[in-house]
């Protein structure tokens, strides 16, 4: 892997952009590296439930992509999505709050931290089966051709999506119909914990596209500006010749594929080989060596990420969990042509479907309410069951 990270030096340096633009990405990085950190430190705690897959180390791949796209092109993502959320302009405290499961989150609490979702800034969510963003993609970019604009999508998806039966399945029909889509392989070296070579015969996954008619080409994921300009001419290809494109971002993840990770499958020397390379130090310098911000500046920077993830903790911490009434809120529901409920509510004597779960009794949100506060409590199974009455007893309670 050290050699893969020396390999990345070979990518061609970019000119630094304006001032006020070079500040405004660095300022990104640092943002979603607090926010990152903080999150970890709130899993810790058990403020956020399920998973957490943290993109420490990506940073470069992240803000380089993001900033290529127009306001009105599409971005559908992984698991790993914080950081392009943030990037792409959904705010701390909605994410963080998100991640606490609050209801203002910009899921409304219902999606964590793997499923964040925010329509106004076309970001149209995290997925958390591998591959599973791939098709949805598609049909992103086939909406755009069929309505005639010129909105292109970029799709992330990670190194093991590649091996997935909807990689070639996707690349097959975006090819067939020239839709406007990018697809972005964020290659961190690791399918979960199988190093890539253990995982693909390819392990060039620019090439993995190419026969089925969707070119490809990489660019180096630890360089913010590399990757932008990759990234902004691909999507250029996509948006005027209607060509689907492959990009593969060469990066490295420092934390574990999850906060359950315990990493056992890499050295600590290969985590330090890259290390050296982390995206916000060497941008930083770079920045330094040509004038644009001090030690001083670089520190205030810092301290300004940190308030605003400070800040997003708080909004997040007040914020209410959604009520126990909207459970069913926004689920799918099967039409009248189809017999039967999509969801069925039998926490109370008078069963209903889920989703007309607003229009029950009083006395079904009574108990429903009462049995969501039981469920806290431990109690053995079996204890459970033999308290159920006997066929023909009546049904007795407090």
């Amino acid at each position: 892997m050290a050699g893969r990270a020396s390999a990345t030096k070979q990518a061609k340096q970019r000119a630094l952009p304006d001032a006020d633009t070079s500040r405004a990405i660095l300022q990104k990085m640092m943002l979603i590296r607090r926010f990152e950190e903080r999150a970890g430190e709130m899993y810790a705690k058990a403020k956020v439930g399920g998973f957490l897959h943290l993109c420490i180390g990506e940073e470069a791949t992240v803000v380089g992509a993001c900033d290529a796209l127009r306001e009105r092109d599409y971005l559908i993502s992984t698991y790993r999505e914080h950081g392009q959320a943030l990037a792409r302009g959904t705010t701390p405290n909605a994410v963080m709050a998100e991640l606490f499961g609050k209801r203002d989150g910009c899921s409304g609490g219902r999606g964590g931290s793997m499923h964040l979702f925010d329509a106004e800034r076309r970001f149209m969510g995290g997925y958390g089966i591998v591959g599973g963003n791939l098709p949805i993609a598609a049909g992103l970019a086939f909406a755009s051709d069929y309505l005639g604009t010129d909105d292109a999508t970029l799709c992330a998806l990670g190194d093991g999506a590649t091996n997935q039966g909807t990689f070639g399945e996707t690349m097959n029909m975006a090819a067939l119909w020239d839709l406007p889509v990018v697809f972005m392989v964020v290659n961190n070296q690791f399918g979960m914990g199988t190093a890539l070579a253990r995982h693909s015969a390819q392990t060039d996954l620019s090439k993995k596209a190419a026969g089925f008619g969707v070119p490809g080409t990489k660019c180096d994921g630890m360089d913010v500006l590399d990757t932008h300009a990759v990234i902004s001419d691909a999507m250029q290809r996509a948006r005027e010749e209607r060509k689907p494109q492959l990009v593969e971002a060469l990066t490295y993840r420092y934390r574990g594929h999850s906060m359950a990770d315990p990493e056992e499958y890499r050295t600590k020397q290969e985590v330090e080989e890259w290390q050296k390379r982390d995206p916000i130090v060497t941008f930083s310098n770079r920045l330094k060596d040509d004038g644009i911000v001090s030690d001083g500046d670089l520190a205030t920077m810092d301290e300004e990420a940190m308030r605003t993830v400070d800040a997003a903790v708080e909004f997040a911490e007040k914020s209410p969990f959604p009520e126990l009434a909207s459970l069913y809120d926004g689920i799918y529901v099967y039409g009248a042509q189809v017999q039967g409920w999509h969801t069925v509510d039998q926490r109370s004597p008078d069963v209903h479907a889920g989703e007309r779960e607003r229009e029950a009794p009083e006395v079904s949100h009574r108990l429903a309410e009462a049995g969501a506060a039981y469920a806290d409590r431990e109690e053995d199974e079996d204890a459970r069951l033999d308290r159920r009455p006997e066929a023909g007893e009546p049904a007795t309670g407090d």
